[in-house]
């Protein structure tokens, strides 16, 4: 692989003075689907396999997860599971930044009937992700501290620096049909 271009916080491209080391690279994807009934259908997707950073990290990483998705009538609720897998933006796999644990649960509805095949929908729903952080993740602080501090910051809402939490709620609109 030839090294790979970056970014830099001000939107800056830069050049990875090396390439990642050539290795043997693979993965197995598995998708299974169930429908069970007229209003109940369940999706599963599962991966595992061995990865390396765009840049010019060295670090060869071994990550398995999946998603489950059920869909009952108006409500859709997806679990997923990541394990020392990158995070969800495209730096995380150019830095190679990886979250030891990833775990996300969703829970919307449809003001209509979805459809079997996930065509766009209006949808209201809410939102958990839960990541726990290690030496490769981004902002990972085990020792932040004040100048001439004692002890560490604390997390202001109680969480220490090993953990973080998305909550969102959100609606997405279709207009068109």
């Amino acid at each position: 692989m030839d090294a790979h271009i970056g970014f830099n916080a001000n939107r800056e491209f830069f050049a990875f003075p090396n390439s990642a080391p050539a290795e043997d690279l693979w993965e197995v994807h598995s998708r299974m689907v169930s429908k069970l009934g007229p209003d109940l259908g369940i999706i599963g997707n599962f991966y595992y396999g061995n990865g390396q950073g765009n840049g010019d990290s060295d670090r060869l990483i071994r990550r398995f997860g999946g998603d489950v998705r059920m869909l009952y009538k108006n409500f859709k609720i997806q679990y997923t599971q990541k394990i020392n897998d990158w995070g969800p933006y495209d730096y995380h796999r150019d830095f190679n930044l990886t979250f030891p644990v990833q775990l996300m649960l969703d829970i919307s509805t449809t003001l209509g009937k979805p459809d079997w095949f996930i065509l766009p929908s209006t949808q209201v729903g809410i939102r958990g992700i839960w990541r726990s952080l290690n030496e490769f993740s981004p902002r990972y602080l085990p020792n932040v501290a004040q100048e001439f501090a004692n002890e560490p910051i604390l997390s202001p809402v109680g969480f220490d620096n090993g953990h973080e939490w998305e909550i969102m709620t959100y609606v997405h609109i279709n207009i068109g049909k």
